[in-house]
């Protein structure tokens, strides 16, 4: 029953940002929800009660969301990206790893706040930062600051990158969704970043984001093994590939799954429709529930040289995206 006042809450908040989008349409639900969430959870709503279900709101419902977006994806929108796009993101992440890591180091945090920066910013965020910790043998400290610079940075980037595709790229859907699902941190700021453009924008940025997704194992293994060789003292048994927080998410193997069914057998299109509305509701209800815990006393409490990190993280990955979509002309 504790999770019932913050589910109901995040619940009641997308339904206002529903109504309030009906006459600001060029700002978008998803969008409202999360500015209204952030400006109800700093002020009114600022309780400890509610944290419980928003927590699942936003874990929990956003997964689901992800997975029935995959019944209204087939194999030919996923093509839309190409071997370009699988490139893109490979190197757009191969590349923010090594820039954030190094950067750093240069600023003096210690080897595992900055793998954690790098994987947090380069894959998917808070979950990554959780994958990881673990095989590199972080300090819960070390990973909950991190976190909250990482979605401070996503909270950014998630307002920002939408006005920057559109100057950059103007009405090209495919540039501007690479801009967004190859850079910014978490499922939930792509899917509100995205969602300020249009819903094309939000199915072609997560399938760019589901990319990123999928490589996590493979960045907590490397990661791991990095550690392990800068610290021979670490104990092997804690090696990440016994690690279950190594696996691939499972609302990536549920949305792979609806996309494969989709494409091969073509779903009813009254099926696609359900599967859309209910995803739509999920989303807004998650992003409301996002913007509710999003505490910024917390991101003010970690120091300026955090903040000077962050941004120049931020920085940095838009940078690398918008000269890698220019150099492999995606």
């Amino acid at each position: 029953m504790l999770i019932l006042p913050g589910l109901i809450t995040a619940f009641v908040v997308a339904v206002i940002s529903k109504v309030v989008a009906i006459w600001l349409p060029t700002l978008g639900a998803a969008t409202i929800a999360i500015l209204l969430g952030i400006l109800l959870g700093n002020t009114f709503l600022k309780n400890p009660v509610l944290e419980k279900g928003t927590k699942i709101a936003e874990g929990k419902l956003l997964e689901f969301s992800v997975v029935l977006l995959g019944a209204t994806v087939t194999f030919q929108t996923i093509a839309q990206i190409g071997l370009k796009g699988g490139l893109f993101i490979l190197l757009q992440m191969s590349l923010t790893i090594i820039a954030t890591y190094i950067l750093g180091k240069k600023m003096l945090f210690s080897d595992n706040m900055s793998l954690l920066m790098a994987g947090g910013n380069a894959v998917c965020g808070s979950s990554a930062i959780a994958s990881i910790a673990p095989s590199i043998h972080a300090k819960e400290e070390e990973k909950g600051q991190i976190i909250t610079l990482v979605n401070l940075l996503g909270t950014i980037l998630m307002l920002l990158l939408p006005l920057i595709g559109s100057v950059i790229y103007g009405s090209d859907i495919l540039t501007k969704s690479a801009l967004i699902g190859g850079t910014l941190q978490s499922v939930g700021q792509v899917v509100a970043s995205a969602s300020m453009i249009n819903g094309q924008v939000v199915e072609l940025a997560m399938l760019f984001k589901i990319m990123r997704i999928m490589l996590l194992v493979v960045v907590v293994y490397l990661f791991g093994r990095f550690k392990q060789q800068r610290t021979p003292s670490l104990e092997t048994v804690g090696s990440p590939s016994k690690k279950k927080s190594s696996a691939l998410p499972w609302y990536v193997v549920g949305f792979l799954l609806f996309c494969i069914v989709n494409s091969l057998i073509h779903l009813p299109k009254e099926f696609s429709e359900i599967a859309h509305f209910f995803s739509g509701w999920f989303e807004i209800t998650a992003l409301a529930a996002i913007g509710l815990r999003l505490d910024f006393q917390k991101f003010f409490k970690e120091g300026k040289r955090f903040l000077i990190y962050g941004l120049s993280v931020g920085f940095i990955q838009v940078l690398l995206a918008i000269v890698l979509i220019s150099l492999l002309s995606i």
